[in-house]
């Protein structure tokens, strides 16, 4: 991979962030841009940017104060829908899983995670938009297990017609609304239509949204080769 990737660290424990950084300064394609103590200060450096110094991805801490990291989350990805988000918690629960689906999180990554699997998810987040390991996996799969908690992931209104499923798979892999329109002998319009109409379906906001939906409904699956 030739491509920089920019980490912005939010985390409110001094040790995590210098820890987290020197973990990160061994990586040659992967550098730490930015860092914050608080959600507030994160929010009023990212105003400041130009486009050339926007991160990719931000680690985000849960257990912050005056700001949560899952207030923070609703913040940046109505602001910035674009920016990738992974979860650093020390609290590991498949309810916590649910929520983060729902808000479009990237992935989630427990504080005593090893030092390959934080490369890993950071590597494949960027390149792929998600990232989920054998444990999340199983843990979402048991959440969807149940109805009741199934509508309050994704709150369906009726299933994906096979043309939008179509157009979900392509999203999946990265192809832009006119890629798709040729793919799918459609306009770039329809395409927008059908892109729309999935996320009033399954009640996600954002692209992340759909390749998750996509993922634990078996519709896409993604390799998980670095």
């Amino acid at each position: 991979m030739n491509s920089q990737i920019k980490i912005a660290l939010i985390d409110d424990e001094q040790l995590i962030l210098e820890g987290v950084k020197m973990l990160l300064s061994t990586e040659k394609n992967i550098s730490v841009s930015l860092t914050s103590n608080n959600g507030p200060d994160f929010i009023e450096k990212l105003e400041t940017l130009s486009p050339e110094e926007f991160p990719n991805i931000a680690l985000v801490d849960v257990q912050m104060q005056p700001m949560n990291g899952f207030e923070l989350v609703e913040i940046l990805k109505e602001k910035y829908p674009d920016l990738k988000i992974i979860i650093l918690s020390s609290h590991y629960k498949t309810s916590i899983l649910g929520y983060m689906v729902k808000l479009g999180v990237s992935a989630f990554l427990p504080k005593n995670s090893d030092r390959k699997t934080f490369i890993d998810a950071i590597t494949m987040v960027y390149k792929n938009g998600v990232f989920f390991t054998p444990e999340d996996h199983q843990m979402l799969f048991s959440y969807m297990n149940s109805s009741t908690k199934k509508r309050s992931l994704f709150e369906m209104e009726d299933e994906l017609s096979e043309r939008e499923k179509d157009v979900v798979k392509l999203i999946c892999q990265e192809f832009t609304n006119n890629e798709i329109a040729e793919k799918l002998f459609i306009s770039p319009r329809t395409v927008e239509s059908h892109r729309q109409r999935v996320l009033e379906k399954i009640g996600a906001k954002n692209t992340v949204g759909i390749v998750i939906y996509a993922i634990i409904n078996n519709i896409y699956s993604i390799s998980t080769k670095i």
